[in-house]
């Protein structure tokens, strides 16, 4: 199978309403046209992500980067702060790719998908949106957070913490600035969290589900050592320094697309929306 049958293959068979099959077929044979154009050709189905940030650039985004080039955290922050539209419109894009490759995935087409979370922007979403999942959008992100694994993202317990943090109503601010310190395992088997407020002060206690602990626990096994040896912030980056609020809006979205109900969300599933969904307190529908 070759990547203008998959793509036809997965579409027909998907869940995806038919206007989002429509706008992702146009986006997905935008890169595969662009794939085909290059010298030499790059195939598709083991494209890279500079591919597609180069695909991204040369189709979509050069007249919104004001001469920058498509090139990391930057540029990304500078779309999504002076271009919020194009951002969204970029994210939805990767979204389109990421189910694209995870389907390769399940078919057995590709060994490993890409990992595209660095291509997101994180845009928060707009004013007025929708900001809970209902009942089912919730019963998937449990699952998609279960799946989200080692094929996925280098770091993948770090970021399932992530994303359990953010149901227990902690913001993306604050996710990032939880001190390892401030973490207190229980008799109980149960962990406390005392998580940092607005001014870098040690704010409320939180007493955590056991899948946040569970996920806690899987982390520090692998949690790097920070350069800083007086650096104690839980999640790190890949250079084993604390993490910026806007990567959690990545992650998250990066999750999201990985299946049709989030990531075909009007409008998109991002960190705000999960912290103010919770583990359980989700309105009737």
């Amino acid at each position: 199978m070759d990547a203008e049958e998959l793509l036809h293959t997965w579409l027909a068979g998907s869940v995806l309403r038919h206007s989002t099959r429509a706008e992702y077929l146009r986006e997905i044979s935008s890169f595969l046209t662009w794939c085909t154009r290059q010298q030499p050709p790059v195939d598709a189905l083991t494209a890279r992500p500079k591919d597609i940030a180069a695909w991204a650039a040369d189709c979509f985004l050069t007249p919104y980067l004001n001469g920058r080039p498509f090139n990391g955290p930057d540029a990304l922050g500078y779309l999504a702060e002076q271009h919020p539209d194009a951002a969204r419109s970029h994210d939805r894009r990767i979204s389109a790719l990421t189910q694209y490759y995870e389907a390769a995935f399940d078919r057995k087409l590709i060994t490993l998908p890409p990992n595209l979370t660095a291509l997101r922007s994180g845009v928060p979403r707009p004013p007025g949106a929708k900001n809970r999942l209902d009942r089912m959008e919730r019963a998937t992100l449990f699952a998609v957070i279960g799946g989200w694994g080692p094929h996925h993202a280098k770091h993948y317990q770090r970021d399932r913490l992530a994303v359990w943090l953010l149901l227990e109503g902690l913001r993306p601010a604050q996710v990032v600035r939880v001190d390892k310190r401030h973490l207190y395992p229980q008799p109980d088997g149960t962990w406390q969290l005392r998580a940092p407020d607005d001014h870098e002060n040690v704010g409320k206690q939180w007493v955590l589900e056991p899948l946040t602990g569970a996920a806690i626990k899987d982390y520090l096994k692998v949690r790097p050592e920070p350069v800083d040896p007086g650096e104690y912030r839980l999640l790190l980056n890949d250079m084993r320094r604390p993490l910026q609020s806007r990567w959690v809006n990545k992650v998250v979205g990066q999750m999201a697309a990985t299946h049709p109900l989030l990531a075909d969300r009007t409008p998109p599933v991002t960190a705000d929306t999960i912290a103010h969904t919770g583990y359980w307190d989700v309105p009737a529908p």
